[in-house]
């Protein structure tokens, strides 16, 4: 794939941000395409998975559109954003929702917040050595949400923010990354993520 740019597919399941998404992967060095169904993942080097709204309706229009099984074992890497990023685990309080199960755990609301939802920028407590996160210090990004994952296994943690508690606000395993925050809304820092996911993208095709 030596010069070429990577093709990211973005899943197109009814509910995500898809445009500011694909404009932020092309800044990146990614090439996009917002996909529909199952044979525009064909050629794709990378995977996003957006997610705006309830977790019910992102997974009713993830299995209504015939991704449930790719998801469930992607051959590429995988990007969930937000809502994106808890249906990677085996359920949600929200809407009592079964989610995709690749990672354990479950998805919780944020009790003892002081607001909600929670809306704005949060510093990350990050692994500095996390594929997503390499060569970044004190990172601020902007958030969305009321729920956030609760795992199983810590291993998987590669980032906290704090608001009213500690939450999990990044996870990692193998080819499969999440993010509670919104990477395309958060200005420069939000780039150099995708960034990192873009190359992750091109690492896994050239190790192929």
């Amino acid at each position: 794939m030596t010069g070429r740019r990577p093709r990211v597919a973005i899943i197109d399941h009814g509910a995500g941000n898809l445009v500011s998404i694909s404009q932020a992967l092309i800044r990146c060095g990614a090439d996009t395409d917002i996909v529909t169904d199952l044979a525009g993942l064909d050629a794709a080097d990378g995977v996003v998975l957006p997610g705006v709204g309830a977790t019910g309706s992102v997974m009713a229009g993830i299995e209504a559109a015939g991704f449930t099984d790719y998801l469930g074992a992607p051959p590429v890497p995988l990007l969930g954003i937000c809502v994106g990023m808890q249906v990677l685990f085996d359920g949600s309080d929200e809407d009592d929702t079964p989610c995709l199960g690749l990672l354990p755990g479950r998805v919780q609301r944020l009790e003892g917040a002081p607001s909600l939802p929670h809306i704005g920028w949060n510093d990350l407590e990050v692994s500095a050595d996390a594929t997503l996160f390499a060569g970044l210090l004190d990172p601020v990004v902007y958030f969305v949400h009321s729920f956030a994952p609760v795992p199983s296994d810590s291993g998987v943690v590669t980032a906290t923010a704090l608001h009213g508690r500690r939450f999990v606000a990044a996870v990692a395993a193998g080819k499969v990354f999440g993010v509670q925050f919104h990477p395309e809304r958060s200005g420069p820092t939000g780039l150099r993520i995708l960034a990192r996911f873009v190359n992750a993208c091109v690492e896994v095709e050239h190790a192929a």
